[in-house]
């Protein structure tokens, strides 16, 4: 049970942390107002949305190792959440959000009992098996708009932001800053440390005492709770939301790509990958076309497999080996 417990940072790094977030924070939103241009808040919106997808999945597949082809299904998870309580219950965007948390995070426990004795291949076939399954269960749901898809009418405006794609921009910002502490939290605890050695050798790690089952329960349950809060603003960010868009692959291919280009073994890398990726993917679309992005994804991943395996940190810690040497 100790493994399970989390350690505490020195008082002195949490601070320097926590002011470096800030500042940046402060940065960010200066920056935007300057711009000046609403589509500014959509396009970051979207790439922080990115950066929460990216660190969800990689609690589980780059901590642990067990690569997760249903992300799609975690972050449509959260947007239904949205859908279904705004519809029932009239709830604002913030407890939506929280709400979606929850509900990804117990639907990632359930698979993660599931499924989490599978391992390797078996693991992924189950995990994309999940999100076909759970689109299938949308589609033949009418009070969350079924195969019509449901739509969301939202103000145009909020106080005290200059509008509405600055709030939901906020927000995203938020949720990007929670999720960076929890996979900085991870990396540095017992967990981290339980799961690196899950990711290394599982069979070791069993028969050293880690409670390995127990140590990816968790580790499901938080990346499909990150997972879910990326997704539950969505219905807000479009307006309209049907199944084909919630489920889509691009989803889970970049929920994927992104930490495996950034890094998969810190909390840092796969921030790296989204913003670098998610931005690329943004100018992309207002340039080219959207229809392109994926295609886009799918040469840079290949580059980076076939040149930096360990992705970007890797090729700087080579990088610095060899200036050290």
């Amino acid at each position: 049970m100790t493994i399970l417990a989390l350690d505490a940072p020195a008082p002195r790094d949490l601070a320097r942390f926590a002011l470096a977030t800030c500042a940046t924070l402060l940065v960010i939103m200066v920056a935007l107002r300057l711009v000046g241009n609403d589509y500014a808040y959509f396009a970051g919106y979207v790439v922080l949305q990115y950066v929460v997808l990216a660190i969800g999945w990689n609690v589980l597949g780059g901590y642990a190792g067990y690569v997760n082809f249903g992300a799609a299904a975690f972050f449509a998870a959260g947007a239904y959440t949205t859908v279904a309580l705004r519809k029932a219950l009239g709830l604002d965007l913030i407890s939506c959000i929280i709400a979606g948390g929850l509900v990804s995070g117990l639907l990632g426990l359930a698979t993660g009992y599931l499924t989490l004795r599978l391992r390797g291949v078996y693991f992924s076939i189950a995990t994309l098996s999940l999100a076909v399954v759970l689109q299938t269960l949308i589609v033949n749901w009418p009070y969350v708009g079924g195969s019509r898809g449901a739509y969301m009418v939202k103000p145009r405006t909020i106080a005290p932001f200059a509008s509405y794609g600055e709030y939901l921009f906020l927000l995203m910002l938020l949720i990007a800053v929670f999720a960076i502490v929890v996979a900085r939290s991870i990396e540095r605890s017992r967990l981290g440390l339980g799961l690196a050695a899950i990711r290394d050798d599982e069979r070791a790690a069993e028969a050293a005492g880690v409670p390995t089952l127990r140590l990816k329960l968790v580790a499901t349950t938080i990346s499909g709770a990150l997972m879910g809060m990326a997704g539950a603003p969505l219905p807000y960010y479009t307006s309209y939301l049907n199944p084909e868009s919630a489920f889509a692959l691009g989803y889970t291919v970049n929920a994927m790509a992104m930490p495996l280009i950034g890094g998969t073994q810190s909390w840092i890398g796969p921030v790296i990958g989204a913003v670098l990726l998610g931005t690329l993917q943004q100018a992309v679309t207002v340039t080219i076309s959207s229809s392109i992005n994926l295609l886009i994804v799918g040469f840079v991943l290949v580059g980076f497999v076939t040149m930096a395996p360990n992705g970007i940190l890797g090729l700087l810690k080579t990088a610095k080996r060899r200036g050290g040497a």
